[in-house]
């Protein structure tokens, strides 16, 4: 698979990486599948672990903590904190370390912030950034991130007011018709240094048919690596085979992808990017 390098971290990762909010009981995933899946992961070259204490109440990360064991040292964790302030988050990061297992994680987000009022929270002199410096000033995280899936001006606003290792945010095909991350924001985050990771790929299953062209869009676009939600051997499997076939969409197949699927540019599909929408819509879909 090709690699790439991780922003100004030094790091660099496979284009694809693994998103781990799926490998849990909520989309059939048993724990006995789920170990197998993520050391298959590893298997093949896989490093980069995204996870989120809010996954399943914390059964994401806990599969993971118990898929790495004696291979943690070959893996990259990024996980986050939902709290906005900064003792939340503190208690949050705890539990993430203890059911990941470990003493600390490769990287810690500010979790899906949405708004600027959000931002400002987290900015605030008890907010949750403050638990996030501590954290690294004390060796418990190595890099900060923060993640966004609604309006690219907040995460641009982001960037501007802090260096941020990286940025995770959303990247689908069907992104690019509204409130798009790959127009403002990821040129920016270049200029910047800070490394890009796309989600939302196949936008909640619904570019499922247009799967191989999906992720090539996605990862066309200049970005560090992109989180794929896996939840069988099966999906992981064909990821893995785009993922070693990968050729970079030309101009003209990311003009004719953009004509089959823009029909797809309404609410009922980019629901993420609606002020109201709960993230408990897409832990109850598959993706």
């Amino acid at each position: 698979m090709e690699k790439r390098a991780f922003g100004n971290t030094g790091a660099s990762f496979p284009i694809l990486s693994f998103g781990a909010q799926r490998i849990v009981d909520d989309h059939g995933c048993a724990e006995e599948e789920a170990v197998r899946i993520v050391n298959r992961a590893i298997d093949e070259g896989i490093t980069y672990f995204d996870t989120a204490p809010i996954y399943s109440d914390g059964q994401s990360e806990e599969r993971l903590g118990k898929s790495f064991g004696a291979r943690r040292d070959q893996v990259w964790i990024a996980t986050k904190t939902i709290d906005r302030t900064r003792d939340g988050s503190w208690r949050s990061l705890e539990g993430s370390l203890k059911r990941l297992r470990t003493d600390h994680v490769e990287e810690w987000r500010l979790h899906d912030v949405r708004t600027m009022e959000q931002l400002d929270a987290c900015f605030a002199r008890d907010g949750a950034l403050q638990a996030l410096l501590e954290a690294k000033e004390q060796g418990v995280i190595k890099r900060i991130s923060i993640s966004g899936h609604t309006n690219p001006s907040v995460q641009l606003e982001a960037i501007e007011r802090f260096p941020f290792d990286s940025a995770l945010v959303a990247l689908s095909a069907a992104d690019q018709f509204i409130y798009s991350f790959a127009h403002e924001f990821v040129p920016r985050a270049n200029e910047k240094g800070v490394a890009v990771v796309g989600m939302k790929v196949l936008g909640l299953g619904r570019l499922a048919q247009w799967y191989e062209q999906a992720l090539r869009y996605t990862w066309s676009l200049p970005i560090a690596t992109a989180i794929i939600g896996m939840e069988s051997m099966e999906q992981l499997e064909n990821n893995l085979a785009v993922a070693r076939s990968f050729r970079p969409m030309t101009e003209i197949e990311r003009l004719e992808f953009a004509k089959e699927i823009i029909p797809m540019a309404n609410p009922d599909v980019l629901r993420w990017k609606a002020k109201d929408w709960s993230n408990a819509e897409e832990w109850a879909e598959r993706a």
